[in-house]
């Protein structure tokens, strides 16, 4: 990725098939860069925990959490998405930056949103871990190669955590059908049958969706 955007930065002038050529390359890890530098992987992994906890694998769709899961994704960048827009895009279309410039700036409100999201013991990891030149290394230096693993590990723990408080009230459920039908001797009678429709009750009481959206757009604030 590096290496094509240092030949698009030194050499100005290509033909356009040679622009469509690396304009579908860029597009390859389009994908990559919307799950591992964005708010995508922390808002999926709760989805999921929040499926699991509730024992409805069947009755929602992956699809349905996924297209909510980009929807915030998108709402949550926004602020980020705009900031390149402004610093980098514009100018670059404007012809007053070069190309290089314009990556360059794009970068800065990038590492900005992960630095905000990413622990400093993940950073010091993979600071650790690589082979650069930790002299004058600061945070506002330091390369998407190692911020970006950093933020994808510091959005999985915060994701379990989160999932963790999910599943606390709903195995609370669990445990509680699962005794009651021991106690009336119903051994064949399956709890997550019983618990479902309870674990359903407490979601809509609680207004589940609209908490549990409040909470992850405020763990990024």
């Amino acid at each position: 990725m590096e290496n094509l955007v240092d030949l698009v930065a030194n050499n100005q002038e290509f033909t356009p098939l040679i622009r469509m050529f690396i304009m579908l390359t860029l597009l390859m890890f389009l994908s990559t860069a919307v799950f591992m530098m964005t708010s995508f992987v922390r808002i999926i992994v709760t989805f999921s925990f929040l499926k699991s906890a509730l024992g409805a694998q069947q009755s929602i769709p992956n699809q349905v959490l996924t297209g909510i899961a980009i929807v915030l994704t998108i709402f949550i960048m926004a602020p980020t998405m705009n900031e390149i827009n402004e610093s980098a895009v514009q100018p670059y279309l404007e012809k007053e930056i070069k190309f290089e410039e314009a990556i360059e700036e794009a970068q800065v409100p990038i590492k900005k949103f992960l630095l905000n999201q990413t622990r400093e013991e993940d950073i010091k990891l993979f600071v650790d871990s690589a082979d650069i030149d930790k002299k004058e290394l600061t945070r506002e230096n330091l390369p998407l190669y190692v911020l970006v693993p950093a933020f994808a590990i510091s959005e999985l723990k915060t994701a379990f955590q989160i999932g963790f408080l999910i599943y606390l009230p709903f195995l609370l459920i669990d445990l509680v059908v699962s005794s009651t039908l021991m106690s009336m001797g119903m051994f064949m009678l399956p709890p997550a049958m019983i618990s479902l429709p309870f674990k359903l009750l407490l979601f809509i009481m609680v207004d589940g969706w609209n908490l549990l959206i409040k909470s992850l757009l405020l763990s990024f604030s």
